[in-house]
């Protein structure tokens, strides 16, 4: 199945923390944090302003981007935990 968000939305595949800290020390699924950073793997076409007119999202496909802890909609297709948040909701581009 393809996915393509509406709007001024992206889709993230998410990536995982590491399992074990740099001591060694393995960490728990009950004490990961959720991840906050992610792949963007669908960009939509972007949002209107008053006039009607269409802003572009900014995204790509492939950039590796930063995001809130509570951002988005965690979704499930084809057994991929994607996220689909609001471009509002990137805090930036990792380079």
């Amino acid at each position: 199945m393809k996915f393509m968000p509406l709007g001024d939305r992206v889709a993230v595949e998410l990536v995982e923390q590491e399992e074990k800290t740099a001591g060694g020390i393995f960490i728990p699924d009950t004490a990961k944090e959720k991840p906050s950073q992610g792949i963007v793997v669908a960009v939509g076409s972007g949002a209107r302003d008053e006039k009607g007119n269409l802003i572009p999202v900014e995204l790509k496909v492939g950039q590796k981007i930063l995001f809130g802890k509570w951002a988005g909609t965690e979704i499930t297709i084809d057994n991929k935990k994607l996220m689909v948040m609001k471009i509002s909701d990137v805090i930036g581009v990792v380079l």
